[in-house]
């Protein structure tokens, strides 16, 4: 997100707002339907997520 300067509201692939900062604080965990849609909107292996 810091490299493509974008705010948690661009990231539609996770869910709501709340739900974005959630993961943010590591207060919830990405999960795998999460995960392939940032590898696929970032162009890298999902394995990055994990």
């Amino acid at each position: 997100m810091d490299q493509h300067k974008l705010p948690e509201s661009t990231l539609p692939e996770l869910g709501s707002q709340s739900t974005v900062a959630q993961i943010l604080e590591g207060t919830q965990e990405l999960n795998i339907r999460q995960i392939k849609a940032l590898a696929a909107r970032f162009q890298v292996p999902a394995t990055l997520f994990l």
